[in-house]
């Protein structure tokens, strides 16, 4: 199995309420889960090929919880990366050369029936996980912006995090509110819902800890 590594920061809005409940093994708030997230690489590779500086995303949904299977998947890969980088983030967003279940892409994946054909898109991730900010966007595939929750009583930022010592996704994030848009093959539009700025440190293994 290949090995490899990936270190960045990840932006992601989903369709639930600010605390998310899959992050509590909750069913979604509304039923359903969809979602658009945003991967900024500052280091990494796969194998021999250099990962830094790219960046990936995807649009995802499910008919019902994550767990309950039936996905799809739209990945979306860094119209910068060259063949070799594109099949390397490919494998890893779709759990390929990755222990079984062992990182959110290979759980997300394997919950999907069906992983559209990846587009290749200019990206570019404007995100601050401490200021709980994010303007991503995927030209002609998808966007996404993040800021703090407001308290409703004073108007002043509202800062909460999630911690999960032994997720597969993060040991701890940072939580805000998101809008987001995807179009093509997993379309959607998310308003003012759940989004989460986490690190991005994963191997083959899972979480880097």
């Amino acid at each position: 199995m290949i090995e490899w590594e990936l270190h960045g920061l990840e932006f992601g809005n989903c369709n639930c309420s600010y605390a998310c409940p899959c992050q509590f093994n909750a069913l979604p708030t509304y039923g359903d889960c969809r979602a658009v997230a945003f991967f900024r690489i500052d280091e990494g590779h796969f194998g021999n090929t250099r990962l830094d500086g790219l960046s990936m995303a995807f649009a995802i949904k499910w008919p019902g919880a994550v767990h309950e299977g039936r996905g799809h998947m739209q990945p979306i890969i860094s119209s910068a990366a060259t063949a070799d980088q594109r099949d390397a983030l490919l494998s890893i967003m779709t759990g390929k050369e990755t222990d079984e279940m062992a990182t959110f892409f290979a759980v997300f994946a394997a919950m999907c029936e069906k992983i559209h054909d990846p587009l290749y898109s200019q990206i570019t991730i404007d995100a601050d996980m401490a200021a709980r900010t994010a303007t991503c966007k995927a030209v002609g595939a998808a966007s996404g912006r993040g800021q703090p929750i407001v308290n409703p009583v004073t108007g002043k930022e509202h800062r909460v995090g999630i911690m999960l010592p032994n997720g597969f996704e993060y040991t701890q994030n940072e939580v805000g509110r998101g809008w987001s848009e995807s179009v093509g093959a997993v379309a959607m539009k998310l308003e003012d819902s759940y989004a989460q700025w986490c690190e991005l440190h994963l191997s083959r293994r899972g979480v880097i800890r």
